[in-house]
């Protein structure tokens, strides 16, 4: 009875959510209790599921009875598992980090300062986030898709301000207010979906007739607030002050996980529920990702800021995923799995080599008490196992063999030639170019040493080896590429229609 899949989603869910009611109590015991509660529910929760959809194919299971038409139920199926196994790598490494990176705040007089109320919130934040965007992995109907957008969105943005300064609180306002607006959007298209169709249940709307204009209204619109909450061009202006208010751990959550549940929502959108929908409308995505990429690059190279320099590069990133979509459905019609296959494997990559580097950029920053980049001078000779890590991670968002980003970037790369799509093709190979010119302009002032830092404080070892180590996974995903892409086989590689 224990082993019974839907045990292990309904633990993926809930334990974290439980787990950050633990952490509210505040107290440096309850607090790492509720994260080790967390990280060991999602993990326990993805290892099951990937076993049982691995063996099985896609799971479902009704919530309290309420089957078709509302469709009120746990849906997994293998871009679920594959979508929970990156949050819970990203997730373990960064929990372990904020443990160090707030460091000991047992005195009362430690608790009760600006940082140490921010030190005592994070955990509860995180780990209502974590839950949240395990539920959205793991729903099969679209109105609890927004009610659990609605609580990573608030969390999220709590998040941002947990830096305690004026900079932050008005970057985690513009965040919440953006969030909410999106999730506005969303809401007015699941309900007229529901006037369309009478259903909330993803996998029946996907049998229905959805051509006509209330339909496309629809789509249109909860594309719309999806991509708002994925800082897709040109609504992206609200994430590099958020992501670079944040605190180190807060940043490398909202880059590498918050953004990919909402685009993971526009995936079941378009490819399941829609079946590609307009081939006008792919093709708009795909532009907008495009013109991302090269944007968030070129603003990236005049960053001065170490942390706003990664959060542009998240804008440039986010662009892969959203050329995925014309590639997905070829003019002639058809499927292209490598366009499939190389879009969520970008998704997995870079949630793992971008949390990487901002965990690295907060050991930097960490140490020098500056975020500039010239303020990094020399890091590499003290910091070099961080200094490894950010080099690691930024090829691998380069997509430099072997990482994850290259076998990602090659996928979509030949999925483009095989078309005939040689503008696709040429974006990519600019964008990764582009990718390299920034993260080595970094690590050159990492390894120069043209000034003495006016203060040095040690880093805890924690923090260092929770950065290397997902900077040593974005390594391996190049090399053991099989099993996770042998996973988005199991149910969910085509469209439900």
């Amino acid at each position: 009875m224990i082993l019974d899949p839907i045990h292990w989603a309904a633990l993926g869910v809930m334990g974290p959510l439980l787990a950050g009611l633990v952490a509210m109590e505040g107290r440096p015991r309850a607090i790492r209790l509720g994260l080790l509660a967390g990280i060991g529910s999602s993990v326990a929760a993805t290892a099951g599921l990937w076993v049982a959809v691995s063996l099985d194919g896609p799971l479902r299971h009704p919530l309290g009875g309420w089957g078709i038409p509302l469709g009120i139920e746990l849906y997994a199926d293998g871009l679920s598992v594959l979508m929970l196994a990156m949050t819970a790598l990203v997730g373990t490494a960064v929990s372990l980090y904020s443990t160090a990176y707030f460091g000991d705040i047992s005195q009362r007089s430690v608790r009760d300062s600006p940082a140490g109320r921010g030190a005592r919130f994070f955990a509860p934040l995180w780990l209502f986030l974590w839950g949240s965007l395990n539920g959205i992995y793991l729903s099969g109907d679209i109105f609890n898709l927004y009610v659990l957008l609605e609580i990573m969105g608030l969390s999220a943005a709590a998040m941002v301000t947990l830096a305690v300064t004026s900079q932050a609180t008005v970057a985690g306002m513009r965040y919440l207010v953006i969030s909410l607006v999106g999730s506005m959007f969303f809401l007015l298209g699941v309900a007229l979906l529901y006037i369309v169709g009478g259903s909330l249940s993803m996998e029946r709307l996907a049998t229905l007739d959805l051509a006509g204009p209330l339909p496309a209204i629809a789509l249109g619109l909860m594309t719309l607030g999806m991509a708002a909450k994925t800082a897709l061009f040109p609504i992206h202006g609200w994430l590099p002050p958020a992501h670079a208010a944040a605190p180190a751990p807060g940043s490398a959550i909202l880059s590498a996980l918050v953004v990919k549940g909402s685009f993971y929502i526009i995936v079941r959108l378009w490819v399941h529920v829609f079946g590609g929908g307009a081939r006008e409308g792919l093709l708009v995505l795909g532009i907008l990702g495009g013109i991302a990429v090269i944007w968030g690059s070129i603003m990236a190279l005049r960053q001065l800021s170490l942390k706003r320099l990664i959060a542009y590069s998240t804008v440039a990133q986010l662009g892969y995923l959203f050329i995925m979509f014309p590639l997905l459905f070829p003019a002639g019609g058809g499927w292209s799995p490598d366009a499939w296959s190389g879009g969520l494997y970008h998704a997995l990559s870079h949630a793992v080599a971008k949390a990487a580097m901002f965990l690295a950029a907060g050991s930097m920053t960490y140490a020098v008490a500056r975020d500039d980049i010239r303020a990094i001078s020399g890091v590499a000779h003290r910091l070099p196992m961080t200094f490894f890590a950010f080099g690691l991670g930024g090829l691998s968002l380069a997509g430099i063999p072997p990482s994850g980003g290259f076998v990602a970037k090659w996928l979509l790369l030949r999925s483009a030639v095989e078309q005939g799509g040689w503008g696709w093709a040429v974006l990519i190979t600019v964008g990764g170019l582009l990718t390299l010119a920034y993260v080595l302009m970094v690590l050159r002032y990492a390894v120069d040493q043209t000034e003495e830092p006016e203060a040095f404080r040690e880093v805890p070892r924690r923090m260092e080896w929770a950065a290397m180590s997902l900077a040593l996974i974005a390594l391996l995903l190049g090399v053991r590429a099989a099993e996770p892409l042998s996973l988005l086989e199991a149910g969910g590689i085509v469209p439900w229609r």
